[in-house]
This record gives structure tokens, C-alpha cells and sequence, in this order.
């Protein structure tokens, strides 16, 4: 079978199929978790599927290259959060440090409880030994993937609220932005962690060279911001995969993940360069498009006999941690005074949503040996449930769509 005919059946089979099945479904699931069911549910029932050519090699490139593209418009939506507009329902902005305090608690409070019940009660267990790294770092790799919260679902489904509920959507967001940022510094701390004193030992100098590009990046970025608001929009367009090569080879030269690099050079951009570039329409296009592909082979890398009854199981009880610890956090440490408990409760559903960023965090962390197979499969699963999950238990805890808040 041709390499072309591999690739239009893996576009039928991972993007089309699920695309129809998302609008049947009334967009009432994120369109990011039917590829990766898909590819999980062909890869326990050991399906065939190399026969036709799949996962294609254009495919795999193609998706690959698309979900760079969505960290790389992550990093740039990094300064642009969306915007919402005031209503009578409208809960005051929060200051500086108690949304920077609101975050660090609902990514923090997380991360631990994660860690710590992973440490002593999952990591025991058959197959979940992490192959290349000691059992702590295993334990706070599975607890970063936890914590983490889903930035680009989070975006659509908070377009798509009341406007009642829409400023408890857009609080959501500000925490999202900076546990987005925490989560990219957190893996790249990981594997400098998991390396050990190694991680600085045979450097040659492509790594020296990749240090002072990240450096380039940031200064001209700065500079361009005070010195060239408004340049002609092609050079805007050119500046875009400049820094995208540029951030993903730096990274992967310093022996971290490309998709890392990929989300810090778009957060270097000039933010006044980015206001002008359709980061959401770019952005939606790979998620729908073209990065399903990148979902579904991800889900058929699953070890089909990894993903045992005990390891359903245990893919549930993460679930049942990560919404808990997610909406204990947020509860215990309100990111903006005067919440009802509703409102807050509100606001740790939103947050325990996983989608694309807990599934991009699983595939870098088992790529570098952090995560076993069994453990990588439960969190595909926990990644798949936790979305699902985000609209229905949002309507249990947030304030009614009738309501008003109160003075």
C-alpha cells in the first residue's frame, strides 16, 4: 500500500470519522478525546490496523508537525488570554499575587496529593515501575500530569458559557495560563531532574549555541516590543516559523522535548506581533484538522495488555484524585475573594479538565522513559475521562445559568 493511500485512510479513520462523530454529538464532547478513544479501544482489541499502513508515516509527521503548532500557539496565547466581556454577573478581577496564589495552590495542591498517594499506592503496583528514572521522580512525573489543567479546551468551552457564567470561565483561564507555564518549566525540571549530574556532562557546542538562541529569542522579542509595535504583517508571518524552528531545535539540542521549545518561543514573541496574527484560528484548525492524527496514534501506542481490568481501575481512582484534589485546591484557596462556593466549585471543574496537555505532558514523559506502559495507558484514560467529564460536572457545581451572584 502506498504511503498516500496510508495517509488518506489514517485521515479518514482518525480525523474525518471523528470530526462527523463530534458534530453528531452535538459538540457535547471536546473533539480531542474521540481520536485518542478511538486509538486506545483499536489497540486493545489488537486491530490489524498495520496492514492498511497505520499509523501512516505522512500522517505521523503531519500530526506531529500540527501539535507543535498547538504548543507553539499556546505559548502565544500566553499574553492574549481571550477576552469577555463585563456583565452584571461579572466577579471582580482578582490582584497579581492572589491569582498567582490561587494557581500555585491549584496546581500545587494537586501535584502533592498526586505525588505522594502515587509514591506509596500505584508505583508498588505490577508494571508501573518507571523503566529509566527512580521511583520519586516516576511519582511526581504522574503527579504533574495530575495537576495539569487543559488551556486550549478550556478556551472553547468557556466560549461557549452563559454570560452569568462566563466570568467564572475566564477566572478559570487566568489560573489555566499560569499552570500552563508551570507545566512546561515543571517537565522541563523533570528531566533535568531524571538526568542528574549527567545533564550537564558532554556538552558540545550545539548546546552553547542553543542556549544563546533561546537568549536571541527573548531579547529580540523584547526589543521588538519597545522598538517595532507595528511592523509590516509579512514580517510578523516570517518572524512565525523562525521562532518556531528555532525554539523546538534549541530545546531538543539541550536534550529536552521539542514541544517545550515550541511553547516558550511563542512565548517570547512580541505580544503586540502576536495581537495581530489569527492565533485562534491557526490554532483550531491544527486541533481539528490535523493533530487528531497526532491523538489517535497516540492512543494506538497504548499497550493493548497494558490496559487491563487493574489498570481500568486505577485510571478510575486518578480520576477520583484528580477531581478531589483539583476542586479541594481551588476551594481551600479561592483565586478571588468574595466566591460563593459555588463559583469556586465552578471554577475546580473547569480546572480538573486534562485534554491535550496532560496527553502531550503523558506522550513526552513516557518518550523519556519517566512513565511505564501501564502508567502511560491510565493516564490516556484518565486524560479521555477527566474532559468528558468537565461539562456535567460544571453544571452540578457551578452556579445556576439563572442565577445572579450576589452583591
Amino acid at each position: 500500500m502506498s504511503d498516500i493511500t496510508a495517509l488518506v485512510l489514517d485521515a479518514a479513520l482518525f480525523v474525518l470519522f471523528p470530526w462527523g462523530l463530534w458534530r453528531l454529538l452535538h459538540r457535547a464532547i471536546p473533539i480531542v478525546v474521540l481520536p485518542i478513544l478511538l486509538g486506545i479501544v483499536l489497540a486493545v482489541l489488537h486491530a490489524p490496523v498495520q496492514q492498511f499502513g497505520l499509523p501512516s508515516v505522512y500522517g505521523d509527521n503531519i500530526g506531529w508537525l500540527a501539535v507543535l503548532v498547538l504548543a507553539f500557539t499556546a505559548g502565544l496565547e500566553m499574553w492574549q488570554p481571550p477576552e469577555v466581556r463585563d456583565t452584571a454577573h461579572t466577579i471582580p478581577a482578582p490582584s497579581l499575587g492572589r491569582l498567582l496564589g490561587g494557581a500555585l495552590v491549584a496546581l500545587g495542591g494537586p501535584f502533592m496529593v498526586g505525588s505522594v498517594l502515587v509514591y506509596f499506592f500505584f508505583l508498588p503496583l505490577h508494571g508501573w515501575q518507571p523503566p529509566h528514572v527512580g521511583p520519586l521522580i516516576g511519582a511526581m512525573a504522574i503527579g504533574l500530569c495530575i495537576a495539569v489543567s487543559a488551556l486550549p479546551v478550556l478556551i472553547g468551552i468557556v466560549r461557549e458559557l452563559p454570560p452569568c457564567q462566563r466570568s467564572i470561565g475566564q477566572i478559570a483561564l487566568k489560573l489555566a495560563v499560569v499552570d500552563d507555564a508551570a507545566l512546561w518549566i515543571g517537565l522541563v525540571m523533570l528531566q533535568f531532574a531524571a538526568r542528574g549530574p549527567a545533564a550537564l556532562h558532554g556538552w558540545t557546542g550545539l548546546e552553547g549555541v542553543a542556549v544563546a538562541l533561546l537568549a536571541a529569542l527573548a531579547f529580540i522579542g523584547n526589543w521588538a516590543t519597545r522598538n517595532m509595535p507595528r511592523p509590516p504583517l509579512a514580517v510578523i508571518w516570517l518572524a512565525v516559523p523562525v521562532y518556531l524552528a528555532a525554539g523546538s531545535w534549541a530545546s531538543m539540542q539541550l536534550g529536552l522535548h521539542e514541544l517545550i521549545g515550541a511553547y516558550f518561543a511563542g512565548a517570547l514573541m512580541p505580544p503586540r506581533w502576536v495581537a495581530r496574527l489569527p492565533v485562534e484560528q491557526v490554532g483550531r484548525f491544527s486541533l481539528i484538522w490535523l493533530a487528531p492524527m497526532f491523538f489517535g496514534h497516540s492512543g494506538l501506542h497504548i499497550n493493548g495488555d497494558a490496559l487491563t481490568w487493574p489498570s481500568v481501575v486505577a485510571s478510575l481512582m486518578l480520576v477520583v484524585i484528580s477531581v478531589l484534589a483539583k476542586m479541594g485546591s481551588v476551594y481551600a484557596f479561592p483565586p478571588a475573594p468574595g466566591l460563593t462556593r459555588r463559583q469556586a466549585l465552578g471554577i475546580g471543574t473547569l480546572l480538573q479538565c486534562k485534554g491535550l496537555m496532560e496527553i502531550v505532558a503523558a506522550t513526552i514523559l513516557h518518550a523519556q522513559g519517566m512513565l511505564s506502559d501501564f502508567a502511560f495507558a491510565s493516564l490516556m484514560v484518565l486524560a479521555v475521562i477527566s474532559t468528558a467529564l468537565t461539562g456535567p460536572l460544571f453544571r452540578l457545581f457551578a452556579p445556576r445559568a439563572d442565577a445572579s451572584r450576589p452583591a
